[in-house]
């Protein structure tokens, strides 16, 4: 939790700030109700399958297909992000909190709102119902799983702000348990760099075989633990990305977990690209039936994960080695001395922006 607040004054805040923190903290409860009552209202009814039967109509792809658990499970998460937020923001206004703290929360508020988002847009747009016909489609929606969604999620750190949510007891319980020793024996290999990186291409690779690709598509079962290990190891995977200032020399096992990651999908995307036919024949009927070509659109398909993957992963890599960078010369060494940037306090130079 001490990553998520910042040193606090002991003095205490003026009445003002705290009416500001009351407000805000309303306007937030009232928001968060009026977008449950109103998910809930436009909930549509399940989809029985992912794939197109062969003799089946062509679906309206403009309609939101959206299984109701995972509204109830998004909307929930938002909820208590929110809760959380505005329970921290209480907290703080009780002190004369430091500019930093508050823009630093404020920025891992947007990255989780903006996470939500491509989130949501993976799974609940009509999105998910192209992807049945077109395999481009389904590879823009994995991309926006793992590149997009997970990157921004793991910058809001929803885990701590979730924490906050909860009553004082139940979280207490909760932090006691994730300190156990057994669950850090196992969580411990799974967050380090080279067990998130081995899972997460892993799972890249595994899930883009035909043989699992085509099961994912015949049975709703198999396509749901699909798209859970694809944004599960997603998680993991930047969560090593973007390692905490502490953290010693992971910033540079980041560096060369982003660019061995850019390489090896870019690879999966060359082949998918260059592959002479289709790789899931599945997609054969629905394609054409959409006047399409149904190796064009592999190739398409291939190019999304090969182009614009690549470019996010060389993009997250420039920024950790530039964060790293301003780190360095925040402190610069004179005669052996560090010394901190004048008008900074050690320890204070540059606020965390990164888990």
């Amino acid at each position: 939790m001490r990553l998520f607040i910042s040193r606090l004054d002991s003095e205490r805040a003026s009445p003002w700030r705290r009416a500001r923190a009351g407000a805000v903290a309303w306007a937030i409860r009232r928001a968060t109700a009026c977008a449950a009552l109103a998910a809930l209202a436009a909930l549509p009814p399940p989809a029985s399958a992912h794939m197109l039967a062969s003799d089946a109509p062509l679906p309206d792809f403009l309609a939101w297909t959206a299984e109701p658990w995972i509204v109830a499970l998004m909307a929930l998460s938002l909820l208590l992000y929110l809760a959380g937020y505005a329970r921290l923001a209480r907290r703080t206004a009780r002190k004369d909190e430091q500019a930093p703290g508050r823009a630093l929360r404020r920025k891992r508020l947007a990255a989780f709102a903006l996470g939500w988002l491509a989130l949501a847009a993976a799974l609940l747009s009509p999105l998910d119902g192209l992807s049945a016909a077109l395999f481009s489609a389904h590879m823009l929606q994995h991309e926006l799983l793992m590149i997009v969604a997970a990157p921004l999620l793991v910058l809001g750190r929803p885990l701590a702000i979730w924490l906050w949510a909860l009553p004082p007891g139940l979280r207490r319980s909760i932090g006691g348990w994730l300190h156990a020793r057994r669950f850090r024996a196992v969580w411990r290999p799974l967050s380090a760099p080279l067990g998130a990186w081995i899972l997460h291409a892993t799972a890249l690779w595994a899930w883009h075989v035909p043989t699992l690709f085509q099961a994912a598509l015949e049975h709703p079962a198999i396509h749901v633990l699909q798209h859970f290990s694809f944004l599960a190891t997603a998680l993991l995977f930047w969560w090593t990305a973007f390692p905490q200032p502490s953290a010693g020399n992971r910033t540079g096992h980041a560096m060369l977990g982003l660019f061995t990651t850019m390489v090896h999908t870019a690879a999966l995307g060359a082949l998918l690209t260059l592959a002479p036919g289709v790789w899931y024949p599945d997609y054969i009927e629905p394609t054409s039936a959409l006047g399409l070509d149904p190796v064009q659109d592999q190739q398409l398909g291939g190019l999304i994960m090969w182009v614009p993957g690549g470019l996010a992963y060389l993009a997250a890599g420039l920024a950790v080695a530039s964060r790293w960078l301003l780190r360095r010369s925040a402190r610069p060494v004179h005669d052996g001395v560090r010394t901190t940037r004048p008008g900074t306090t050690a320890g204070q130079e540059l606020p965390q922006e990164f888990p």
